[in-house]
């Protein structure tokens, strides 16, 4: 998971003669992890590295429930009267039943007809794929891009977590693997906020695993739900299969993070940028304009893949930027979304 230029291509000190190919994660080297002089800025999330995690998850859940509260009233995942789809406990036939719910391996056990109960989805189970590799700890704006996932995730758990509904997360470094069990509540979805934000940096040379994040909520098959991925998706696109695998029993939402360093380049100079996951580090030509426009132009069709990828999975796609007012662009992709009565909306 490579920002702005994919694995393997060294990018020449001078503009070269074809087409630029985004491809180094634009860290200072001279200010590692930070980016460029962040700021704080209107309508971004709180920093985590600028003190408590308690209190800045507090502000952040104050400014979700203030900016969100409403939006979802109503939209709730098969609300609706009559048996679900849901398999659940087998008991004895009656005379009436449904023979189509007859549950042969147990009667065959018992030798006595038994049915197979199912269960009404009348709550929302939902899962998120949070992606925290090293590519995540950076940002040139308001905040960084690991900021805004977690702040991502505050705002699915608001607009998910209530009437019973159940969330969980797996969350991925590149190192190291969380899982979090999928509970009902408010309290259940603070301690899990809590646990991310604790989650430890990834040390650098450490490529991120999306793939294998997604994978593990394939076997063993969960219920039907809402899968969510937090995640920048550059690099190795080996996460689009395990995400149309998912996509055949579960509602997907990705939320793509983005810096606007990603998208075009500063006129600085020589500028000295090294990809925390593979440790090259690079002096790029940024003062040559027509470099410039090469990047801007690779950048673009990178993001346009990525979107591409995200369709084919039939994932609807919201797009934060540090650069932005993050919590808008929820409400606009929301409000879309109820508008369309589907997940496609992108933003």
């Amino acid at each position: 998971m490579t920002p702005l230029f994919r694995r393997g291509g060294a990018a020449p000190a001078a503009p070269p003669s074809g087409p630029a190919h985004p491809g180094l994660l634009l860290h200072d080297a001279g200010t590692p992890g930070s980016g460029v002089d962040p700021g704080s800025g209107d309508g971004a999330p709180p920093r985590f590295t600028d003190g408590p995690s308690d209190v800045l998850l507090r502000r952040l859940e104050l400014t979700v429930r203030r900016r969100l509260d409403g939006l979802l009233q109503g939209d709730h995942l098969g609300l609706v009267p009559g048996s679900g789809s849901e398999a659940g406990d087998s008991r004895t036939y009656h005379p009436g039943d449904d023979v189509r719910r007859m549950d042969w391996p147990v009667t065959a056990r018992t030798q006595v007809p038994h049915v197979r109960e199912t269960i009404a989805d009348r709550e929302l189970e939902t899962w998120a794929v949070v992606d925290l590799s090293a590519s995540l700890d950076f940002g040139t704006a308001n905040c960084q891009k690991r900021d805004l996932v977690i702040a991502g995730l505050a705002a699915v758990s608001h607009l998910t977590v209530h009437g019973g509904n159940r969330l969980g997360a797996v969350v991925t470094t590149g190192e190291r693997v969380g899982r979090y069990p999928a509970l009902s509540g408010r309290l259940a979805a603070e301690r899990l906020l809590r646990s991310v934000v604790a989650t430890p940096r990834a040390s650098g040379g450490r490529r991120g695993d999306l793939a294998a994040a997604l994978e593990s909520l394939r076997r063993p098959h969960r219920r039907r739900g809402l899968v969510v991925v937090l995640s920048d998706f550059l690099g190795d696109s080996d996460w689009e299969r395990p995400l149309r695998g998912l996509a055949a029993r579960h509602e997907l939402l990705a939320i793509e993070v983005v810096d606007p360093r990603e998208l075009e380049l500063p006129d600085v100079g020589d500028l000295t940028v090294v990809d925390p996951e593979t440790g090259q580090t690079l002096e790029v030509p940024t003062g040559n304009a027509e470099f410039r426009a090469r990047f801007a132009a690779g950048a673009a069709a990178q993001r346009e893949q990525i979107a591409a990828a995200l369709r084919r999975a039939g994932a609807g796609h919201l797009r934060l930027r540090t650069d932005r007012d993050w919590l808008m662009d929820v409400v606009r992709f929301v409000a879309e979304r109820r508008r369309a009565g589907t997940g496609g909306a992108s933003r």
